[in-house]
């Protein structure tokens, strides 16, 4: 009798032993299946970070086109803009060369009616 619980008691342990190695089995599978899908997660996250990279630096580059444009506009409309003064101011002094007398008279004229206006 002592063979035959020596058997049972091997039987037992062999059965032990085998749910023990499916255990490790299943616990190695669902490990490495959990780190399949959290791979496939982590490069989705990666690829849409990238994306969205590309996408805001794309942005900022028409922006910094956009007031580099802006900026040579208003530099054009200044230089216009002065270029007018200056040819202005030019006819002015011609004026005033060509007619001191009216040119004096105008400018105390002007400048009465400028004090009229800012007195009220």
């Amino acid at each position: 009798m002592n063979n035959e619980v020596q058997t049972n008691e091997n039987n037992v342990q062999g059965r032990i032993d085998q749910g023990a190695e499916r255990i490790k089995q299943a616990t190695s599978d669902a490990v490495a299946s959990s780190k399949e899908k959290f791979d496939r997660a982590a490069d989705r996250v990666e690829e849409r970070v990238h994306h969205a990279t590309d996408k805001a630096a794309h942005a900022a580059n028409r922006a910094s086109d956009k007031v580099s444009e802006a900026t040579e506009r208003g530099r054009e409309a200044y230089d216009h803009a002065r270029e007018r003064a200056d040819e202005w101011l030019e006819e002015v002094r011609e004026y005033v060369r060509e007619k001191p007398v009216q040119a004096v008279a105008i400018a105390l004229g002007a400048g009465w009616l400028l004090g009229r206006i800012l007195r009220r």
